[in-house]
């Protein structure tokens, strides 16, 4: 008597068994949100670009909703939109991708919708499996700030371009934002016969080149689990700790004299951890190639970052603001 064999095939996994076993639907619902919120944040400063004329002559002009509903005023929302969130994508999926390339485990994005001034709180992705050579650490890191900057970089260009120069606001009421050291470069040349008293709006696509410089300075900052933190410790490994130390004093200071935001983040890398798990090869330097690399990132934070992303919020301008 022959015995039957039954063999179990696995069944296929399809679209639905990947977007909610895997749970990619909350992927895609903070990207939703995320579109969202920088649209509604994109209306905003959309509207301070268009009617950057009028408001410079009457600080009290009210938006109404025929301003908001003007297709020009949505068209500008949606580019700033789209620019946004595609240099923020650009940056995750650096890091994703090489992830891929070296079979580690990472999520896609996971994107932070927010009611902020930019409309989000940035993107991440979640490494599963440990990082175990130092190449790896090193190109993992590098590559989400690269490819930011590589999209921040021209969109920044082209954004001052088509900016505004308009006679100076009063301080009051008003937010005035930092320039990085590669905005001042650009701005001198596109604005070189502007008079002092004269602001600079930016143009929406340049807002959203400003806040990519801005993502890729605050993520190359070399301490903890931040991308710098990655580099800074596949090229100097356990000398990097003592660094560590010594940006989060920076943090603190910062927050003293430049920006309040800066505690936020002393408090935050505290949370996460200064120190970086070990790796495997850790004795073995990196090839010159990458040492190059680790240079031209350098340059690329000292020129992106930042020292008061808004002016007029240290500690003793909202000392000066409180009234006893």
């Amino acid at each position: 008597m022959e015995e039957e064999i039954y063999v179990n095939y696995p069944k296929k996994q399809g679209f639905f068994y990947f977007f909610f076993k895997k749970g990619l639907w909350v992927n895609a619902l903070l990207f939703f949100l995320t579109i969202l919120s920088t649209f509604s944040v994109g209306l905003t400063w959309s509207v301070s670009f268009t009617y950057s004329d009028v408001i410079s002559q009457n600080p009290n002009f009210k938006v109404g909703y025929d301003i908001l509903m003007n297709p020009k005023i949505i068209n500008l929302s949606i580019i700033y939109m789209v620019v946004l969130l595609t240099i923020l994508m650009s940056h995750e999926l650096g890091h994703f991708l090489t992830c891929r390339y070296y079979r580690i485990d990472a999520t896609l994005p996971y994107f932070i919708p927010a009611p902020t001034l930019i409309g989000t709180m940035g993107a991440f992705i979640k490494i599963k499996s440990p990082i175990t050579r130092k190449k790896q650490l090193f190109d993992i890191g590098v590559a989400g700030p690269l490819a930011g900057f590589v999209l921040s970089l021209p969109a920044l260009i082209y954004g001052l371009s088509l900016s505004k120069a308009v006679p100076s606001l009063p301080p009051e009421g008003s937010l005035v934002f930092g320039e990085p050291i590669l905005l001042k470069m650009i701005s001198g040349v596109v604005f070189k016969n502007v008079p002092g008293n004269y602001d600079i709006i930016l143009h929406p696509v340049a807002f959203a080149g400003w806040v990519g410089i801005l993502v890729t300075s605050f993520n190359l900052f070399p301490i903890g689990q931040l991308d710098g933190g990655h580099v800074i410790y596949a090229l100097l490994g356990q000398r990097s700790k003592s660094l560590a130390r010594f940006i989060l004093v920076i943090f603190i200071v910062m927050g003293i004299f430049f920006w309040v935001g800066w505690f936020v983040w002393a408090v935050l890398i505290s949370f996460l951890g200064l120190k970086h798990p070990r790796i495997i090869d850790e004795v073995i330097p990196l090839s010159q190639g990458r040492k190059v690399i680790g240079i031209v990132v350098f340059i690329i934070f000292i020129l992106s970052f930042i020292p008061d992303p808004i002016k007029g919020y240290n500690m003793f301008d909202l000392i000066k603001g409180f009234h006893f």
